[in-house]
């Protein structure tokens, strides 16, 4: 298919995998990220900036064209007892996962609408749909993000520009810590294929809304291992 992407969290884990997967099949990507990223266009720019993701989307659509589809992939994650997390803790993952997506929507969606056309998968996490044990403030902030997709793409219905998103199960990516819970032979048993999901996997979620069916909106699809059927 091919045409201009723009993904956020695009220099690692899963964020690069789905760099990868659109370069493959003929994609331009810009990828944003606070480091530099192996894409067509490198843009440095923290999401949870507003101001900065604005400027980053301008200067990729003056350098590379319109915008064709927008990624959401930067996030961060970790896990505690909900007495843990401090106003600090929640704050961040709060700015950084819903707010981060928020704000590279607002940023491209003009665009699209300018065009009449356009993609936009965001990535939540199947935590944010069936709920988890000592990361609460995640979960929260990823089902955030399933929320304002639905939304989002009943917005926008009629304009051309669709809205979906892939929620992942646990990953085999650098997120997850290599004494997490998730990576347990006693979590990993219960999986029916056995193992974490690959990111290979999941970009091939991402592919599938954005090439197969990209006329869908508000689908959530949840490559999990089979941790959810």
């Amino acid at each position: 298919m091919g045409g201009v992407a723009i993904v956020t969290g695009a220099a690692s884990g899963l964020g690069a995998s789905v760099c990868q997967a659109l370069h493959r099949d003929g994609w331009t990507v810009a990828g944003l990220d606070l480091r530099p990223s192996n894409t067509d266009l490198s843009l440095q720019a923290d999401v949870t900036d507003a101001a900065a993701v604005a400027s980053a989307v301008q200067r990729a659509t003056a350098e590379l064209g319109p915008i064709d589809a927008l990624v959401t992939v930067a996030g961060i994650y970790e896990e505690l007892p909900v007495e843990s997390i401090t106003d600090e803790r929640w704050n961040r993952m709060l700015a950084v996962n819903i707010g981060g997506t928020v704000n590279a929507c607002a940023a491209v969606v003009p665009i699209m609408l300018a065009q009449n056309a356009g993609t936009i998968v965001t990535i939540s996490s199947d935590l944010g749909v069936g709920g988890s044990q000592g990361d609460a403030h995640y979960a929260a902030t990823k089902g955030a993000i399933v929320g304002f997709s639905r939304s989002l793409g009943v917005e926008l219905q009629g304009s051309g520009v669709t809205v979906n998103s892939v929620a992942p199960g646990a990953a085999d990516t650098p997120m997850l810590a290599a004494d997490s819970p998730w990576r347990a032979e006693s979590f990993l048993g219960t999986l029916p294929v056995g193992r974490l999901v690959r990111p290979e996997e999941i970009a091939a979620a991402v592919l599938f809304l954005l090439e197969v069916w990209p006329a869908l909106v508000g689908q959530i699809i949840s490559p999990n291992a089979g941790a959810t059927i």
